[in-house]
């Protein structure tokens, strides 16, 4: 009996010393946008699908520590890529997890512009579902941005950092997919990279004119306000 409770205990030690936690490296997304969806419904819309593939997708890369993230653009998939050019690509998401803030660098209507504010605010609901991705187990929530976008997040307790794609954050665990249906969009992680990662990227943008987030959301919501369901998507867009 001895022996058999010495042989469970040495299976349960390695079992939990086998475990491995991460806390540092470089996550690649790929994101994908059903752009015809994203258009709408219209004569301007419905002429211009004709000329644009139905989806784009394009590959971003996440770099973090324990307490800071950098996520930014690296290039697209020149099989489906948009002909719009590089809408997007100059954008850098800056988060500081411990001190629950964010650097943004964002062109917006032509302008650059360098957003700084609180974390954004995401309610979070868990749920039992899970999925493995990217080699990782990782369990679904429910989240809801904006009062009113639902947000459909699969993250990893593995990677022990709360941050996310764009200014994802909040859940116990580093978030590898997402799906954002009011957006037409999703993120989904490919690799994850530890070994040979410029840690010293991790610093906040400072290309562009300096504003609030919120004194800038609300210039924008004016300008788009006559613009429909394409006008909110651009919103979101922006300030995610």
């Amino acid at each position: 009996m001895k022996y058999i409770f010495c042989i469970a205990f040495i299976w349960c030690f390695k079992t939990t010393a086998a475990q491995v936690f991460i806390d540092k490296g470089m996550i690649e997304y790929e994101v994908k946008v059903n752009n015809h969806k994203a258009m709408g419904e219209g004569t301007w819309a419905d002429m211009m699908k004709d000329r644009i593939p139905k989806f784009s997708g394009s590959y971003y890369q996440l770099t973090f520590n324990t307490d800071k993230s950098i996520y930014l653009f690296n290039r697209k998939d020149e099989k489906t890529k948009s002909p719009w050019g590089g809408e997007g690509e100059d954008n850098v998401w800056y988060n500081d997890y411990k001190s629950e803030s964010f650097v943004q660098q964002k062109s917006v209507f032509g302008d650059t512009y360098i957003l700084s504010d609180s974390l954004i605010r995401i309610d979070w609901k868990m749920t039992n579902e899970t999925r493995e991705i990217a080699g990782f187990n990782c369990r679904k929530a429910v989240g809801k941005l904006f009062d009113s976008v639902y947000v459909f997040a699969f993250y990893t307790d593995e990677i022990t950092v709360s941050g996310g794609p764009m200014g994802l954050h909040g859940l116990p665990g580093m978030i590898l997919g997402v799906t954002i249906p009011r957006m037409f969009s999703s993120w989904v992680a490919t690799k994850l990279q530890i070994n040979g990662v410029n840690y010293n990227a991790l610093n906040p943008p400072s290309k562009g004119k300096k504003k609030k987030a919120k004194e800038l959301q609300e210039t924008a919501e004016k300008v788009t306000k006559d613009w429909g369901s394409w006008g909110q998507q651009a919103i979101w867009g922006i300030f995610l």
